[in-house]
């Protein structure tokens, strides 16, 4: 009779190993090139922009703008990003003469235009409207703009007083190089006269050597004459 306690061998376990398809790289950390910048001012609004062609107004997006100050520089430029993508839907320089106006009909949005927006990456001119979720965030942003465009415009005086001093150095130390430089000429001149003037004696006391010789030049002729004249009478 078989034994009903059989053994049975136990199944080997199966770990089976893969090499992955694709192997991942190292994560490259994107860059927003606001690395430099501080935000200053951040607040939710929505952003439309005016279509010239067919006069009408577009939404841009929706999301946080922002008002960012760079470390190096010191201006304030304004850049807002879509939700969730994060693309860029307005990005410029605050400049002293954009003026926000109120929209008609609306106290808690305001327009303006911008001479150079670097959405698209070129230079464009643009007409923007920002919308806010109630007048009290709206007003919170006009003072914040406003204050940018102050802060922005005594930078940039700042920097033309400074390259005016810097152009002032420069024509004075011309002028005084140039006055360093001018006399060189008339002391050389000077210094050439005196060697001059210690020519001429030279030149006259050559002459005066030269004169004496002449007369005894013509003293010895004469004499010269009366020894031959002797001579001949003695023959």
């Amino acid at each position: 009779m078989a034994d009903s306690t059989e053994q049975v061998n136990p199944v080997e376990e199966h770990d089976p190993q893969f090499e992955p398809v694709v192997r991942l790289t190292e994560q490259v950390e994107a860059k927003t090139h606001e690395e430099d910048e501080e935000s200053t001012f951040k607040m939710r609004a929505k952003l439309f922009r005016f279509h010239k062609d067919t006069t009408e107004w577009k939404e841009r997006g929706t999301g946080d703008v922002r008002l960012l100050k760079h470390k190096t520089t010191n201006k304030v430029r304004l850049v807002m990003r879509r939700d969730k993508t994060l693309k860029v839907c307005a990005n410029h320089i605050i400049g002293p003469e954009m003026k926000l106006s109120p929209n008609v009909g609306s106290d808690r949005s305001w327009v303006y235009n911008v001479a150079a927006d670097y959405t698209e990456g070129e230079a464009s001119a643009e007409t923007l409207a920002i919308r806010f979720g109630n007048s009290e965030n709206a007003n919170l942003f006009k003072d914040a703009f406003e204050k940018a465009q102050t802060h922005n415009a005594e930078v940039s005086g700042t920097k033309e007083d400074d390259d005016e001093e810097d152009d002032e150095e420069e024509a004075e130390t011309k002028e005084e190089t140039a006055e360093t430089a001018a006399p060189s000429e008339p002391a050389a001149a000077e210094e050439t006269k005196p060697a001059e003037e210690a020519a001429a004696p030279v030149a006259t006391e050559t002459k005066e050597a030269e004169a004496p010789a002449a007369e005894a030049k013509e003293e010895v002729a004469p004499a010269a004459e009366a020894a031959v004249a002797e001579e001949k009478k003695t023959e």
